[in-house]
């Protein structure tokens, strides 16, 4: 137990330290590259400001590569870390043949973020949900969930965007954003920035471990797309989204491939593993080996039917229960899991197995 708390401990350290990479031009890239773009930002509210002095950081995709799937990030109010700093969202970028993730940084200016309209102020250029007034942050009313009778620092000013809002979460490549950045925003990425603070890694961490939040599950429509404090999943203050940014069709390969196995939803898609018949030249271990192998595929199809039959029941459960769609993603998920599992216990199974099948034997005639 105390060497598995360990090993959590140190692999969350490495996520959180390769969140805190930060490139010495400002832009850091999250050295993974994805050959497909993540789903549209979805539609959502925002949560009202908890306290003074919190600044929204935007919703986004952000990359599993265990799971191979994108999974949204909700989007959260934070406490600025310095006084007069803003916070430059992150965005995906087509460059090098695949996707990469340009990492947020906090600064006393908003850079480049991709042109993405991540709404809440973050509109593909700058900022308009707020700005410091000496050692005050003061909120856009506008664009900004505030209630003015706790949080007096506000003003109203109405944003004319003359720009047709695009969903689209990402920059570049086949239907990406086209933006560039200005040279004023250029500038931007020599000042001094601070990247992701704690709450922010913590909050990745959480969302990350999160099924439902895979767009594979959720298909672009999250069911927490925001929350009032980062790491606050549940409560009044988790908001979810409304509806997707956009359809979101993935790659086929690219929701149902891991490592070139085809992962199965459920036990009814498992097939027994079958090896050639073996012809070694001796009857008596081919024989030997054939009943092994027919007692091995009677046991697994054993497996799957006990596996089948308790899925089928858990959506039996769910039908009679009116289940909503959160719970049901959730049970579609472990179904795949499970399914996973036996399906890679039966292929080490099989090898195994195999590794015992007699092989043909030839005697050299003399010449």
């Amino acid at each position: 137990m105390r060497h598995s708390i360990r090993n959590l401990a140190i692999r969350n350290l490495l996520i959180a330290l390769a969140m805190l990479v930060t490139a010495s031009a400002g832009f850091a890239q999250i050295g993974i590259s994805v050959s497909f773009g993540p789903p549209a930002i979805p539609v959502y509210e925002q949560p009202i400001c908890p306290a003074v002095g919190w600044l929204w950081a935007p919703g986004y995709w952000a990359w599993d590569p265990d799971f191979g799937d994108y999974y949204w990030v909700p989007g959260t109010w934070v406490e600025a870390p310095e006084v007069g700093y803003l916070w430059t969202p992150g965005y995906w970028g087509w460059g090098g043949g695949g996707f990469l993730f340009h990492e947020g940084y906090w600064g006393p200016h908003v850079g480049f973020y991709g042109g993405i309209y991540y709404g809440f102020g973050y509109f593909g250029n700058g900022f308009e949900g707020g700005r410091w007034q000496g050692n005050q942050f003061f909120y856009n009313r506008a664009v900004m969930n505030v209630n003015e009778t706790v949080i007096h620092n506000v003003y109203n000013t109405t944003i004319v965007n003359n720009t047709t809002i695009n969903r689209v979460s990402y920059n570049g490549g086949q239907g990406g954003i086209s933006v560039r950045p200005t040279p004023e925003q250029l500038s931007v990425d020599q000042e001094r920035h601070i990247p992701p603070v704690a709450a922010q890694v913590q909050h990745l961490q959480t969302a990350r471990s999160n099924p439902q939040l895979r767009a594979s599950t959720n298909h672009g429509a999250p069911p927490i797309a925001a929350t009032a404090r980062p790491g606050e999943f549940k409560g009044e203050g988790a908001v979810p989204a409304k509806e997707a940014g956009a359809p979101y069709h993935p790659p086929a390969k690219a929701t149902a491939d891991r490592g070139g196995v085809t992962q199965p939803a459920h036990a009814s898609d498992l097939q027994p593993h079958l090896a050639p018949a073996p012809n070694s030249g001796n009857p008596g271990l081919d024989k030997k080996y054939q009943q092994q192998q027919a007692q091995l595929i009677q046991k697994q199809n054993q497996q799957h039917a006990q596996l089948q039959q308790k899925q089928e029941s858990d959506h039996q459960r769910l039908t009679q229960q009116n289940a909503n769609d959160a719970r049901k993603q959730q049970v579609e998920q472990q179904h795949q899991q499970q399914t996973t599992q036996l399906e890679q216990k039966h292929t080490q199974q099989q090898q195994h197995l195999e590794q015992k099948q007699p092989q043909a034997h030839y005697e050299e005639r003399p010449r």
